[in-house]
């Protein structure tokens, strides 16, 4: 009677010890977009929100605030590196849940979580040793542009790099716990292996894969120090990927010792900041609820 009495009292304290904790962690993302926001305040009484997104001007010495460059330039980058990453991703996914040897695909599954912990300046640093003269010398003039290296398309190839653990674990993930029985049954009927990850697995592992693709969206997004490095960091509309540009954080980064001293310049860069927030922490919503509600439709169809 005792023992279970300890038990119970036990499992009441483990539960309100993890409320507290989700208590806590909600508290402190709901303090931190209510710092960010009351921090935006200054320059949102001054410019209304429309100049400061759609506006090309940025002179913080002038009073001109406009982050349409950083805007375009980080959706830009962000959709083409997804565009590289996500076909080489699922690609590489099938191969490992599919085809690759059970001997391998753990060692290289651990390579692929081990690459995900990789600092992104270190992704940077490798990327200006071998993708700045790779896109200076080889990808320029075979489109015939002259371009130093340091451009957009260079920052979407090593943001794409960054992507592929995201995508691929997830991918990997999602087809792994699927049923034996039902490759089976597929199988049974005469279809090729082919046939099977087209006609069913893709379906059936959908909604990871697609929360997956969001989630690397996320990720890529708001990564500062790997683009910064590579992408010229210009403030200007983006006129062709072999162009340099700006991203949202790599503005934060590039402003960030005068932002101390100048109250206004401070508020638009911490506006940044409450912009690059909302916008992950909606993507990996929408991620959520779009696996949830694929997940609930394919199961009834």
């Amino acid at each position: 009677m005792k023992q279970q009495k300890a038990r119970s009292n036990l499992d009441k304290t483990i539960k309100y010890i993890m409320v507290i904790i989700i208590l806590a962690v909600f508290i402190f993302f709901a303090a931190l977009f209510i710092m960010l926001l009351q921090r935006s305040q200054l320059i949102l009484s001054r410019y209304p929100v429309w100049e400061l997104l759609f506006s090309s001007e940025w002179d913080p010495n002038k009073g001109l605030y406009g982050f349409l460059p950083a805007v375009t330039g980080t959706f830009f980058v962000t959709v083409f590196s997804l565009m590289i990453a996500v076909p080489i991703s699922i690609l590489s996914a099938v191969y490992i849940s599919e085809y690759m040897p059970s001997a391998v695909k753990s060692y290289f599954q651990a390579f692929i979580d081990v690459l995900a912990g990789v600092p992104s300046v270190v992704f940077g640093l490798c990327a200006l040793l071998v993708l700045v003269p790779f896109t200076r010398d080889v990808m320029g003039p075979l489109f015939g542009v002259n371009t130093t290296g340091m451009c957009v398309f260079t920052a979407a190839l090593v943001l794409a790099a960054m992507v592929f653990p995201v995508i691929i674990s997830l991918t990997v993930e999602s087809l792994s716990i699927l049923p034996i029985g039902l490759r089976e049954q597929f199988l049974s009927l005469g279809a090729t292996k082919w046939q099977l990850i087209e006609t069913v697995l893709f379906r059936a592992a959908g909604p990871g894969i697609i929360s997956g693709i969001i989630l690397g969206f996320g990720r890529a997004f708001g990564e500062t120090m790997a683009v910064v490095m590579v992408i010229g960091n210009k403030n200007i509309l983006i006129p062709s990927v072999f162009s340099p540009g700006q991203t949202l954080p790599g503005l934060i980064v590039g402003s960030f010792s005068e932002m101390m001293s100048v109250p206004e310049h401070q508020s638009a860069l911490i506006f940044v900041s409450l912009i690059l927030f909302i916008i992950v922490l909606f993507f990996n919503i929408l991620a959520n609820i779009i696996k949830n509600k694929l997940k609930s439709r394919w199961r009834y169809e």
